[in-house]
């Protein structure tokens, strides 16, 4: 491989130029894997990071390629030796008779599952304080109070949903987690912690096993601290799986990897294999929106002065129906997660709460609504509430319809920016444009990770505020197409606080 994600991302953090990966050294992973099973709970305790710890991690393989490397798992994932409780009163106590079909495939790659993250309930939320188990405690701390006790440092957001998954690699209790994105909660934790994460394409790893929120925008992803950490467990879990009818199938891997191969011979230098010369990289005029902060904008200029100096074409573009992106998204996501959440009624699935004797009995629905009102939470209720309305008779048209052809219209402008086609949207794309580029480049957030007050909530975050929708601006265009997309740290803010930066890329294919 002349050119890939290593290159790409050795330009984006020269930090990571001296790192050595503990997966390269055999006995340092042994010794390494020890300290970390050691010292999860100590550091959980100030994290709360995982809301369940294995007590004798195993895998199901002595030999692999992720032998003796620790992963911990989102609690959405189904795991047969840890309960999956979504983080939620309505599965507080429910323990999978199976594991998921990534979770088994890591097993079986010699990794160690060593807990389960905590998360927003059933992955609904941008900050992770939507959570019975609490909020998660983002572990980076500012160069500048290094030396002040862990007591006295700020409390941040770890980000959402998926933030118990960052936090835990950030903290080192794990060298990878495994998340779930749809609508940005992998990248989005990563971008507040400053580790790396990647949302693969839609459908290239296994959701079988997944407790769904939106069926057709979960993804599970990878989270780990350096891209080729992500990349190794990527490779293990990213087989096609025929008990998950949403799987690409083989064929169409198959195009995907060959269209993606023509794309980096074209952005390749055969005589600098380390040069980005011939690589065109877009900046998408609509995502610098007036809540951008700008100690982002000078990380991000920074990142893009190193690129251009090593060769790559930086080029402006514009995705016009960016600004319908967050509406959409949200009427998609709440409408499926209706239908998803309403098997949880009590009495085939989750919490049972048994009606007091003053309660009416007339219609099952009556004796649904006392469990499922004490087993979800707000926000899961308020989502739940907003899709069944979107699916009424009277708001099907001009809500879920309408934010349906908004993704379509989302999906054509990533197609037609980028050199080549997609073939989820175009199976047999004709000769690629030249004047089209490979990879999209932005920030993966509009801010830093935001202070926890408190009562654990977001700061100023209250029941009428828009703020934690607001945090998915820059990620859910990339979900509602299908896109991989990849955060990586780029430098610190003002503050000493992680920023990162997105690649929506075609080229991403050639792995992901």
């Amino acid at each position: 491989m002349r050119l890939g994600s290593r290159t790409l991302i050795h330009a984006l953090r020269p930090s990571t130029r001296a790192s050595v990966s503990l997966l390269l050294n055999p006995s340092a992973k042994r010794s390494a894997c020890t300290a970390q099973l050691e010292s999860i709970g100590p550091v959980n305790s100030s994290v709360n990071a995982l809301v369940s710890i294995s007590e004798t991690p195993n895998s199901t393989q002595d030999h692999g390629p992720l032998k003796d490397v620790t992963i911990v798992v989102k609690d959405n994932l189904c795991t047969s030796s840890l309960p999956t409780t979504c983080s939620s009163a309505m599965l507080s106590e429910y323990t999978s008779p199976f594991d998921a079909t990534a979770v088994r495939l890591l097993r079986d790659a010699g990794a160690y599952i060593v807990g389960k993250a905590n998360c927003d309930e059933f992955g609904m939320g941008s900050l992770n304080v939507n959570s019975i188990h609490g909020p998660v405690i983002n572990p980076h701390q500012s160069p500048n109070v290094f030396d002040v006790s862990w007591t006295q440092r700020e409390r941040r957001s770890a980000g959402g949903s998926s933030g118990g998954s960052a936090a835990s690699v950030t903290a080192g209790m794990c060298n990878a987690a495994l998340g779930t994105d749809t609508g940005g909660s992998v990248r989005l934790p990563a971008s507040y912690c400053g580790v790396v994460g990647l949302k693969p394409s839609y459908g290239l790893i296994s959701r079988w096993g997944v407790v769904s929120f939106a069926d057709s925008l979960d993804c599970v992803g990878v989270i780990g601290k350096s891209v080729n950490t992500v990349k190794q467990v990527f490779d293990v879990v990213s087989v096609y799986d025929e008990k998950d009818p949403t799987a690409a199938s083989l064929e169409l891997r198959e195009q995907a990897r060959s269209s993606a191969e023509s794309c980096l011979s074209m952005s390749s230098s055969v005589i600098q294999p380390s040069s980005l010369e011939g690589l065109r990289i877009g900046i998408p005029q609509e995502y610098f929106p007036l809540e951008l902060d700008s100690s982002i904008i000078r990380s991000l200029r920074t990142v893009i002065s190193g690129l251009k100096a090593m060769g790559a074409s930086i080029v402006s573009v514009s995705l016009p129906s960016t600004q319908y992106a967050l509406s959409a998204y949200y009427v998609i996501a709440s409408a499926e997660a209706s239908s998803n959440l309403a098997r949880f009624d009590g009495i085939q699935y989750g919490l049972r709460v048994p009606p007091p004797p003053e309660a009416t009995h007339l219609k099952p629905s009556d004796v649904y609504a006392i469990s499922r009102s004490a087993g979800f939470g707000k926000e899961v209720q308020k989502r739940i509430l907003l899709g069944t309305y979107a699916l009424t008779a009277d708001a099907f048209d001009n809500y879920f319809l309408q934010a349906q052809r908004v993704r379509t219209y989302i999906k054509s402008d990533f197609n037609n920016v980028f050199r080549h086609s997609s073939v989820h949207f175009d199976p047999h794309p004709a000769s690629p444009p030249a004047a089209g580029v490979d990879v999209l480049l932005h920030p993966s957030a509009i801010r830093i990770a935001p202070l926890l007050d408190v009562n654990g909530t977001g700061e100023e975050h209250e029941p009428s505020s828009l703020d934690e929708y607001l945090q998915d601006v820059m990620t859910v265009p990339a979900s509602l197409a299908g896109l991989p997309a990849l955060s990586v740290p780029a430098g610190l803010a003002d503050d000493g606080w992680p920023v990162g930066v997105e690649r929506d890329a075609f080229i991403l294919r050639r792995w992901c």
